[in-house]
């Protein structure tokens, strides 16, 4: 709305120069990724005097120094990545099924979806997977423009309008209908239970392609990030996130090899400083698996005080979303092979990621190597899971996405019958027994829209 002393002209002039400066400056820290990833050849400086930390009496665990960074050998054989083609009849009819989740778990009022069928709960990693679910059923026009415009006006105006933690940044989960801030059980937490940046760092890939894609609702974009105190999450170079334990709060280093440079990744759109985050040589060690020399982070559980996850979920998403870099493209490849390998070896297909269960402990890590220990299974406290290890619909579709192999194609046909038509795809499908975990969620549906507009239009995180 204009104000009382601006004339119509003078208000489209403000309009279209706020436009053009928020152009421009996305430009700008288009720049400087392509810098950083030009530069990332090179050995990293030595940082320098840490800076202060910010007034929120929140005070930072001790972080890892990178070590010299490991020499990374290329393959000469990873697969090209495959030409945009139209979607066939069953892809069409796949993404429909996938789509049927959000119908079914958008809460009318708020537009935010739940990240579980029929619970009314989501972190802001879930919001980012249900707003890139929303701009791919568009891509391959399972919606129109009209419903897009819709679905994304409600779900901006409510993360315009959520409670922050420390009044800084998103909360780590909030109630999909209230929109007040909750603990992981979605249980009200007045003060909130801190910030993740990992997962800030994905709810910033929607909004960069909706800023970008969808210029109507840039202004929207621009008030959800107005309210934030995006200096928070980095220090140094590095990504951190606010973590609450017995009612005290402290920063903590947030990321390991994969997820760790995804997030980054957009942190520099922002233009934060994420030079030592982006690295991903910086922490880089190698272990043999199935013959295949698979990259880990050398920071362990044991030492460092979180695990180091080695599956599929980071690689397919900068793959699917960003279309790779150089390192990221190597290191994908060689986590697939591994899955690809072990197949060859055991028989049971394998395609691994972290993945929601339809029993306790109702989430586990499905992993090509963690803490030491190849193919094993977690849980987020570490504790062993393995009679839950699965294959997964949302990994299987991924890589199918990314390479279309002969192996993807066996990933595929041993998915496709998991799924609900009425309520979307499952989680997977379990090692032990053969049974289907019947987990209907958000980020399993959502990287199966977001696999089928990358074969229909190629990178999702593009100009168009």
């Amino acid at each position: 709305m204009t104000r009382p002393e601006e004339t119509p002209m003078e208000s489209n002039l403000v309009k279209a120069r706020s436009s053009l400066v928020f152009i421009v400056a996305l430009l700008t820290a288009f720049g400087a990724v392509w810098f950083i990833e030009k530069q990332s050849g090179a050995a990293p400086q030595s940082l320098a005097a840490p800076a202060q930390p910010a007034a929120t009496g929140l005070q930072p665990h001790a972080v890892h120094q990178a070590q010299e960074p490991l020499q990374l050998e290329m393959s000469a054989d990873i697969a090209a990545s495959p030409v945009p083609r139209t979607l066939t009849k069953q892809e069409a009819q796949w993404a429909r099924i996938a789509w049927r989740y959000f119908q079914n778990n958008t809460d009318s009022k708020t537009g935010l979806v739940h990240s579980v069928d029929g619970y009314p709960a989501a972190t802001m990693w879930d919001t980012a997977s249900s707003l890139m679910a929303l701009l791919s059923a568009r891509q391959i026009e399972l919606i129109t423009q009209k419903e897009l415009d819709a679905s994304l006006g409600k779900a901006l105006a409510s993360l315009a309008r959520m409670p922050l933690f420390d009044q800084a940044l998103p909360n780590k989960s909030y109630n999909t209908a209230t929109l007040a801030m909750v603990d992981y059980q979605n249980q009200p937490s007045e003060a909130g239970i801190g910030w993740s940046a990992i997962d800030v760092g994905r709810l910033l890939v929607p909004l960069n392609i909706i800023a970008w894609n969808h210029p109507q609702h840039a202004k929207a974009v621009r008030q959800v990030i107005a309210r934030w105190d995006t200096a928070r999450l980095t220090r140094n170079g590095q990504l951190f996130g606010a973590h609450v334990e017995q009612d005290k709060a402290a920063l903590v280093q947030e990321g390991r090899l994969g997820y760790e440079q995804y997030a980054a990744k957009t942190f520099a759109l922002m233009g934060l400083d994420a030079a030592q985050a982006l690295d991903y040589r910086s922490n880089l060690k190698q272990v043999e698996i199935d013959g295949i020399q698979v990259p880990y982070d050398r920071r362990d559980a044991a030492s460092f005080g979180a695990h180091n996850y080695v599956l599929s979920e980071p690689y397919v998403l900068d793959g699917l979303e960003f279309g790779g870099d150089r390192f990221s493209r190597e290191l994908a490849w060689r986590i697939y092979r591994a899955q690809e390998q072990r197949f060859k070896r055991t028989g049971v297909l394998t395609a691994v990621s972290e993945d929601h269960v339809d029993k306790p402990p109702y989430f586990v890590y499905n992993t090509v190597f963690t803490n030491g220990k190849p193919w094993n299974t977690l849980t987020e406290k570490g504790e062993d899971a393995s009679a839950l290890r699965s294959l997964s619909v949302k990994a299987a579709f991924g890589w199918h996405a990314l390479y279309r192999t002969e192996y993807t194609g066996q990933l595929m046909a041993a998915v496709a019958a998991l799924h609900d038509p009425t309520k979307g795809w499952y989680a997977g499908l379990y090692e032990e027994g053969g049974k289907p975990n019947t987990s209907l969620n958000a980020n399993t549906n959502a990287v199966v829209l977001e696999s089928l507009a990358y074969i229909a239009h190629g990178k999702l995180l593009s100009y168009r």
